[in-house]
């Protein structure tokens, strides 16, 4: 026998399970609308006034009370309730997970109460619009996933149709009373379909490099499904040393400017210029950033000793605040050879 959500029944009337890579925050918004009732009001009949929900990135903390309490009401095995959050990618995205501040290649929500200030919560229009239920993939919350592979298809942060940042949690916010025809896939703001956006193709500056890319989003979407794969951390991390590099404003370090002049782009558009990283930019920025990553990864000690030559960084940067980088890197760090131009002076 089953009760209504909020009695002493164990389970609830709707007992959606999670759908494949679907998020924690997905998973809750779809259960709270399946039984007719608005985000916040579900989760205090459930949790109660006390255990706040949303004024935190649910899906990075994922509560034991929360993951548990969803899992048991609904009948899922909790292993299964636990891949429907972020620490999914500990030990590969990540080497282990910590609450605060910036978690490595994790998308920065940047809260305040409980709006969203940042464009963290990405999404593939082409797979809300096809999804015969729509729902937002853990993969979409991760820093290097600029484009979707199945439909070769860049990711949107932001609303098409009026700028506004994903928020699914508050798109019942407006309508009165129980729920109408709303949708997790709707803008919180306009109410715009947001699988109506454009499908735009990603930028391939360099073929080498984007298949690169693809191979370790296609490796992540197996990390997140608990697949095996060759993603290593280590890796990773130069990948993401080298975009630390290429976003500061240091003096002597312009590894972004040599890179934009290179290949005949704009100018990144950086947020957070004070203390910028690739977590808090937007798909645009990160998507350049990740292909120059991995067009230099293809022949390291050439470009970047090109680049060092051509003076967009100095040698002590290669290494600079990089905590516990892998051996062949600071063995190639090491052995970077200079191609200085005629009449360049040696760095102090």
């Amino acid at each position: 026998m089953t009760h209504g959500p909020g009695t002493g029944g164990k389970l609830w009337p709707i007992r959606y399970k999670p759908l494949p890579d679907e998020l924690l925050s997905s998973w809750l918004v779809r259960l709270a609308h399946g039984h007719g009732l608005k985000v916040q009001t579900f989760c205090n009949l459930i949790f109660g006034n006390r255990r706040q929900v949303w004024n935190r990135d649910v899906d990075r903390l994922a509560p034991s009370w929360l993951v548990e309490t969803l899992a048991e009401r609904t009948g899922t095995p909790l292993e299964v309730a636990q891949r429907t959050t972020l620490r999914v990618f500990e030990g590969t995205l990540f080497k282990q997970f910590h609450s605060s501040g910036t978690l490595t290649w994790v998308q920065t929500m940047r809260m305040y109460h409980r709006k969203r200030q940042g464009f963290a919560q990405q999404f593939c229009p082409v797979c809300l619009r096809r999804d015969a239920t729509p729902y937002f993939r853990k993969t979409w919350r991760v820093a290097l996933k600029t484009f979707c592979v199945q439909h070769e298809c860049k990711l949107l942060d932001r609303c098409h149709a009026c700028g506004s940042s994903v928020a699914f949690h508050r798109v019942d916010m407006a309508q009165s009373g129980r729920l109408g025809k709303v949708s997790i896939s709707h803008c919180h703001r306009c109410e715009m379909e947001l699988g109506c956006g454009p499908r735009g193709r990603p930028l391939v500056l360099d073929k080498e490099a984007f298949g690169i890319l693809t191979q370790i989003i296609a490796a992540l979407d197996a990390v997140s499904a608990g697949q095996r794969t060759p993603l290593e951390h280590n890796t990773l991390a130069v990948m993401r040393h080298l975009t630390i590099m290429m976003l500061s404003r240091r003096r002597k370090l312009r590894l972004g400017d040599y890179l934009t002049d290179r290949f005949g782009e704009a100018p990144l558009q950086i947020a957070q210029p004070s203390r910028p990283s690739v977590e808090t930019q937007c798909q645009e920025t990160r998507h350049m950033l990740l292909l120059w990553s991995a067009w230099l990864l293809c022949a390291p000690q050439e470009r970047l000793g090109l680049a060092l030559g051509e003076g967009a960084f100095r040698y002590n940067h290669l290494l600079r605040d990089f905590v516990r980088p892998p051996e062949w890197y600071v063995k190639l760090a090491q052995g970077c050879p200079v191609s200085r131009k005629p009449g360049a002076q040696k760095d102090p």
